[in-house]
């Protein structure tokens, strides 16, 4: 019997090879991550479940939440457990959070300055069944720390989110999927994320998405346009032209103190 020809071979190999140039797919599960442009971008469609996925800001609490709720709410649907928050650097604001499908219930708030008590926590989060999801920030952290963060992720399939700061961008990284999260300077009601690791090629324009959600945006138009009415009937502001002055508008006020939200609900 004859040997079969080279080509055979080059054919059934290229059908399960990745190139370089070309998206790959997952090798694992995904989650939708709610935002179709993003999800357009990323293997399999979505944020990779059982591995990290790295958040780098030059504020550690910049879209966080309008970037990652729906997937969080979705993983809470889905596995019945909390979202743990790990060293967030302003309390969650709950109604908000639960208008948006995140109930307040389902958080679970870490709070530690130690970043060996919160590498602590983050591991015993990700080994817990009931865990929906792990989203941590991390500012200090090492790449063999990291190493560990992602093979527990990987262990017990959780889905995991790492935020860093900007600067950790130039240095090596486990991690399955970086993003960088920033303010679109052109215009302050877009989103730029720029994806600087994943199973493709690399991304030669940044994804833009909203900076807030449908309901928030009519929230401010709404607010913005009762303050240049109030304004022009006071006559302190010439008819046809907005207000210069800064106000902030609350969503709620739940225990009177900061929270995240609240720092993304100014009107210019």
């Amino acid at each position: 019997m004859g040997l079969p020809f080279l080509d055979s071979f080059s054919a059934a190999a290229g059908r399960g090879v990745w190139h370089a140039d070309e998206l790959g797919l997952a090798d694992a599960q995904v989650a939708a991550t709610g935002h179709a442009a993003l999800d357009a971008e990323l293997p399999g469609g979505g944020w990779p479940v059982g591995a990290m996925t790295e958040l780098l800001q030059s504020t550690p609490e910049a879209h966080v939440w309008r970037l990652l709720l729906p997937a969080l709410a979705q993983a809470v649907q889905a596995r019945g457990g909390p979202v743990v928050l790990i060293g967030a650097p302003y309390e969650p604001c709950g109604p908000s959070l639960a208008a948006q499908g995140l109930p307040v219930e389902a958080l679970m708030w870490v709070r530690s300055e130690a970043q060996a008590a919160r590498l602590w926590a983050c591991e015993q989060a990700l080994r817990c069944a009931d865990v929906a999801a792990v989203l941590a920030w991390l500012p200090q952290v090492r790449v063999g720390e990291l190493r560990r963060l992602q093979l527990a992720a990987a262990q017990h399939e959780v889905l995991l989110f790492v935020c860093r700061p900007e600067s950790a961008a130039h240095g090596a990284s486990p991690a399955r999927l970086r993003l960088q999260v920033e303010s679109c300077e052109a215009d302050s009601s877009q989103i730029e994320l720029r994806i600087l690791k994943r199973r493709g090629p690399p991304l030669a324009a940044p994804v833009m998405l909203p900076a807030r959600n449908e309901r928030m945006a009519a929230l401010l138009a709404a607010a913005r346009l009762r303050r240049k009415l109030r304004l022009q009937q006071q006559g302190t502001a010439p008819v046809g032209e907005a207000a210069t002055s800064a106000t902030v508008v609350r969503i709620d006020a739940w225990k009177g103190v900061p929270n995240a939200l609240d720092r993304i609900a100014v009107v210019a």
